[in-house]
């Protein structure tokens, strides 16, 4: 009888301690996730063909410098967005008929399959970076809400730099 409740005590001790470990790795996750990574779902398609709507990226918060071509997550006027860098501080960049220009050359771009053209309710051209401002493009330059607009970002609006990209289909 006394060997039967020893048992029971240990099952009881062993459940405990298992819901203790489930509890300890939820709230590492937990804190991972809300302080070193983050997780943003793409709601266009301004960053096609690299992301598409409904896409999910996992990002890193903690990197702090930002070189061209990263895709960064920004938070600019209380949305965020996904957008890939083209120039930064002590560049000047222009966009004419001809294209994008950096530094006075024209930017030749593997991955962008549409033209990069000025809007017309965007900022004006030229523009020189000052430090800590980085100009930020969508790869689907004829359907982005980019800098062409509302200019250049500041880098305490960067949220983190894109690490791996989950394609969602169908769920």
């Amino acid at each position: 009888m006394k060997e039967q409740s020893k048992k029971q005590l240990s099952i009881k001790e062993d459940l405990l301690f298992l819901l203790v470990k489930i509890g300890v790795v939820i709230i590492l996750l937990f804190v991972l996730l809300l302080f070193v990574f983050g997780i943003y779902r793409c709601e266009d398609n301004s960053m096609l063909p690299a992301l598409k709507n409904g896409d999910l990226a996992f990002f890193y918060r903690l990197q702090k410098q930002y070189q061209i071509s990263d895709v960064i997550i920004v938070k600019k006027e209380e949305h965020q967005q996904i957008r890939r860098i083209v120039a930064q501080a002590g560049d000047e960049v222009d966009i004419t008929k001809d294209g994008l220009k950096v530094n006075g050359y024209l930017q030749q771009e593997n991955e962008i399959y549409t033209e990069t053209l000025p809007y017309v309710e965007g900022i004006s051209f030229p523009i020189k970076l000052k430090k800590d401002e980085y100009f930020v493009l969508g790869d689907n330059r004829l359907n982005a809400m980019d800098s062409r607009v509302y200019g250049v970002i500041k880098k305490d609006e960067i949220k983190g730099v894109l690490i791996t990209l989950l394609r969602r289909r169908g769920f």
